[in-house]
């Protein structure tokens, strides 16, 4: 089996914001409920998703168009972020959208989403300064994912921290020893799970908020 190959474009060091459309901003605010006391704000030109306010945190718009992300975060985000001990802000979308899949297709199918069942079919990587998953050497269970966000890293806003209620620290660059896990073929996880494209959740209302 080849193993999928993901791609971030353009996201090498920081870079200034983009034009970016905030009336894409408006349309995640407005698509997806924000409260007003939620803040969610633009950023100035000049700025990096590393320059969020005290009491703020970065989320990139990608989250939400591609990667199903929704708020409140539920408790397999929660498992996820604190297992592999990295800040949201440091997920890249399409790490963002593997977590979301995974969570979906295992409550479609009637299983609980595990920790330990996600790193048998994803590896924790680190590309171009974000921390995302690459599809372990083991049965294909997403297919049509995306392979790249353009200019991802300067499509991004501030909003307040408490909006995601996970106790999350920043994980410093580090090296990422490949997981080396058994394929657990018999096991009725690894035996339900089956491949969907990633644009059939696009719609899914599903979640589990903490």
């Amino acid at each position: 089996m080849i193993e999928e190959v993901v791609v971030v474009d353009e996201t090498a060091g920081p870079l200034p914001v983009l034009k970016w459309d905030q009336g894409l901003l408006k349309q995640i605010v407005r698509g997806h409920r924000f409260p007003v006391e939620w803040d969610a704000q633009y950023p100035s030109q000049g700025q990096t998703g590393a320059d969020a306010p005290p009491g703020y945190i970065t989320l990139f718009a990608n989250f939400f168009i591609d990667g199903n992300f929704r708020m409140s975060a539920t408790h397999f985000m929660a498992a996820i972020l604190h297992y592999y001990g990295f800040h949201i802000s440091q997920l890249c979308p399409m790490g963002m959208a593997r977590i979301r899949h995974f969570e979906f297709i295992c409550i479609s199918q009637g299983l609980e989403p595990s920790v330990d069942i996600f790193r048998v079919f994803n590896q924790l990587i680190r590309t171009m300064g974000f921390y995302s998953f690459a599809l372990r050497n083991v049965k294909k269970i997403l297919i049509n994912s995306p392979k790249s966000f353009h200019d991802l890293k300067m499509k991004f806003f501030f909003i307040r921290e408490e909006v995601i209620s996970i106790a999350m620290l920043f994980r410093e660059p580090d090296a990422i020893d490949k997981e080396d896990l058994p394929i657990p073929k018999e096991e009725n996880q690894y035996q339900k799970l089956m491949a969907t494209p990633i644009e059939y959740l696009v719609n899914m209302s599903w979640s589990q908020p903490i």
